[in-house]
């Protein structure tokens, strides 16, 4: 009997043709969902028949009350080596075996410059306006030449960043609790005081901090209150980290010249949501993963790990 295996949130369908599942195919069928399922009792009915599930990063949440629904499961492969939403001693006490792949950080240190660079010369207005007849030229750029970009996070993804940055000739500063000046140096950056100061004083600021207990919130209403009127905010990490509510008032109340925003409190975003018609908002649906190079070595690590489940030797394994 084949194993059945699902492919969740397979958005642009390329699940099967992005690697090659030949060499588990004698013993698995593949199943791509193309929808995403907004609800556990949904997601519960769909993966009932299925033995191994492959998901994308931290958009579907696993935890305990998932997996008592889901006897027949035994492998989980969520792409990256890092997930925040499994449950994994749960995965343990229902017999799963939960497995990771790689992921490069340069797609979204790209989309990070993508949407810097949109902001700053107004490219989809400019764009929207040739195309639909509008005013030709109605905006002025904003120049990164010598102009400040706060980071904050100076990781694998926000060191990548700031070098592009130094390379544009800007001035570029980083903060967070544990970075030294040292560590700051090696990527062209400086080490500011507090993030109070680096909100404060940059032109365009940069989030790229991991998610946890300490960057929960780290930017509300009183530090989103700092940014410069003519400042610009990207936010590619994780979408707790900066206070969604607050975002959204200060975007609607003009407090700073806008935000670039690839990460959102709820993925997919409902059609009725507010990020949807916020002004001054340059907005992505989580792109910064999504690439080819990082697709085939999702799905093809996806394929290792099952071949290694089936051996009875798992690689990657997490948790």
């Amino acid at each position: 009997m084949h194993l059945r295996c699902a492919v969740l949130d397979d958005f642009q369908d390329i699940a099967t043709t992005a690697a090659d599942w030949a060499p588990v195919q004698d013993r698995v069928d593949v199943v791509p969902f193309t929808r995403h399922f907004a609800t556990e009792d949904e997601l519960a009915a769909a993966l009932a028949d299925f033995d191994i599930v492959v998901t994308l990063r931290e958009r579907v949440p696993f935890p305990a009350s998932l997996f008592a629904r889901l006897p027949r499961l035994r492998l989980l492969i969520a792409s990256g080596m890092r997930n925040s939403v499994i449950d994994f001693a749960a995965a343990a006490e229902h017999g799963v075996t939960v497995c990771g792949t790689q992921s490069a950080s340069t797609p979204p240190v790209e989309l990070t410059w993508a949407l810097i660079l949109g902001l700053a010369r107004g490219v989809v207005t400019e764009s929207n306006a040739l195309r639909q007849g509008g005013p030709w030229q109605s905006t002025v750029g904003a120049d990164l030449h010598g102009r400040r970009l706060g980071l904050l996070g100076l990781g694998k993804i926000g060191s990548r960043v700031a070098r592009i940055g130094t390379a544009f000739g800007m001035d570029v500063v980083a903060w967070s609790q544990n970075l030294t000046e040292e560590r700051a140096a090696e990527a062209g950056a400086t080490l500011v005081a507090s993030k109070e100061e680096l909100l404060a004083t940059s032109d365009f600021v940069s989030v790229h901090l991991a998610l946890g207990d300490r960057t929960r919130g780290l930017l509300g209403a009183s530090e989103l209150a700092l940014l410069k009127p003519t400042a610009y905010l990207v936010n590619t990490s994780r979408a707790a980290i900066v206070d969604q509510d607050a975002l959204l008032a200060a975007l609607h109340e003009g407090r700073f010249a806008g935000a670039g925003i690839d990460v959102f409190d709820t993925e997919p975003l409902p059609a009725g949501h507010p990020m949807r018609t916020a002004p001054r908002l340059l907005a992505t649906p989580h792109l910064g993963y999504v690439s080819w190079d990082n697709y085939r070595t999702y799905y093809g690590q996806a394929v290792e790990d099952i071949q290694a489940y089936l051996a009875g030797d798992p690689v990657r394994v997490l948790g």
